[in-house]
């Protein structure tokens, strides 16, 4: 298993730095000038030649991806924002914990409630309960998550008026301000969960374990929540990984419709101002989480299934087969 670790840890070197010239080559060929956009439309062209030197961007390409890379990679450091003129791992630093909170609150709710809704709806197959399931999830995977949180602010801010409309106020802001950006980020991912887990019950539900277990004369919630349950979570696992690896990128629309000042926000105002450290350093401290948490969950996938975990240790000893057969008819 160890070799499996290893080898991905391995492939993750060579995947950021994939990342990293990918990304520098796009903004090298994205129309707009940082220098230009930070000056504004007055500025004379000596001014804006001027601040081109000073950020480096006359640099060749090779000068400046050579740069980049060695700043990134041997210095861990990301640069300097040209807008806000502070570093992008500090700025990092302050909005992470917001959207981290953001994220993992609404992906607890998406487990909470989204699991037991969709084994309900299983147990309950073709009743009322679960034609009701399947419906509201189908309404909030289609309602795009923009447009349910402008309705949110719309009914719950303007109309109502029992929930600030955005932002966080003030250094210990209360968590009213939590309330509609948690909600419209997670009722998506709640849906899909109720879905994923009601899919994954009603295939399990009919395995011959579960028929024994019954057989055997046990109380149905151990049937369901002992026997059934662990094994129809794998698939379900997928999906939580995949909405785990999105905490900290996939609150983008969120932040932005409630100005929420976090990762996402940061992120599309360095877009829309070409700040370049920004664009550059967000984009790869966002494919290493999302690199990482792929990782742990198939490290999970090989906790709850012991086969998964065959299939892992099987593959990492066939990468390393060659070289030991090898040396084995030279030793020979």
């Amino acid at each position: 298993m160890w070799r499996y670790i290893v080898n991905r840890l391995l492939w993750l070197i060579v995947i950021m730095l994939c990342v990293a010239v990918i990304i520098f080559t796009i903004l090298w060929f994205v129309p707009g000038d940082p220098a230009q956009i930070i000056l504004g439309t007055g500025a004379t062209n000596e001014d804006i030649q001027r601040l081109r030197e000073q950020l480096g961007l006359n640099e060749p390409y090779l000068v400046q991806l050579t740069s980049f890379l060695s700043d990134t990679f041997l210095h861990l450091d990301f640069g300097e924002s040209y807008v806000y003129g502070v570093p992008v791992i500090q700025e990092f630093a302050t909005r992470l914990p917001r959207t981290l909170g953001l994220g993992l609150i609404s992906m607890l709710l998406n487990i909470i409630i989204g699991i037991p809704l969709g084994v309900n709806a299983a147990i309950h197959r073709n009743t009322i309960w679960d034609q009701g399931v399947l419906v509201l999830a189908m309404v909030f995977i289609s309602v795009p998550q923009f447009y349910l949180g402008l309705l949110m602010v719309i009914l719950f801010s303007v109309n109502l008026g029992w929930l600030p409309p955005f932002g966080i106020s003030g250094d210990y802001p209360t968590w009213t301000y939590w309330v509609m950006p948690v909600l419209a980020n997670s009722l998506s991912g709640l849906a899909m969960n109720a879905r994923q887990t009601r899919s994954a019950a009603l295939e399990t539900i009919r395995a011959d374990f579960v028929t024994t277990a019954r057989a055997k004369g046990l109380p149905e919630n151990t049937v369901i929540y002992k026997h059934m349950l662990p094994n129809a979570l794998i698939p379900v696992i997928n999906a939580l990984g995949m909405q785990l690896s999105m905490v900290v990128g996939g609150t983008v629309v969120i932040e932005n419709v409630f100005s929420f000042p976090g990762i996402g926000q940061y992120l599309l105002t360095g877009v829309n101002s070409r700040d370049y450290p920004v664009i550059r350093g967000s984009v790869m401290i966002l494919a290493l989480f999302s690199a990482v948490v792929t990782l742990l969950v198939d490290l999970v996938y090989a906790f709850i299934d012991p086969r998964i975990k065959a299939q892992y240790i099987n593959y990492a000893a066939k990468k390393s087969s060659p070289k030991e057969k090898k040396g084995g008819k030279k030793n020979g």
